[in-house]
């Protein structure tokens, strides 16, 4: 069993993640192998809601350059975790809006 801060990774910190907070939907960088009920218990049990939808997406390696040297940037996925409507929201948001 993976502990909930080995799934949560980070917050995304973003235009369109801020404006999906009043609707209770938060965005998070999760690991890779992390399924969609692993991520609502991890969520669960790390900030102390009740999650009614996990939403994922894995975000592909994009090419970049500096200079001469090329390369790409990291592959990922991303969890938009929505919570139910009678659940508290996530503190540490509350100073995004």
């Amino acid at each position: 069993m993976k502990l909930a801060q080995d799934i949560i990774l980070a917050p995304v910190i973003t235009e369109k993640a801020t404006d999906g907070i009043a609707f209770k939907k938060y965005t998070f960088k999760v690991a890779t192998d992390a399924n969609k009920a692993e991520i609502a218990a991890a969520v669960e049990e790390l900030f102390g809601v009740k999650v009614a939808a996990v939403n994922t997406i894995n975000m592909k390696k994009k090419p970049k350059r500096v200079g001469y040297h090329a390369g790409y940037t990291a592959a990922w996925k991303k969890a938009i975790v929505t919570l139910t409507a009678d659940s508290k929201t996530i503190a540490f948001f509350d100073g995004m809006n």
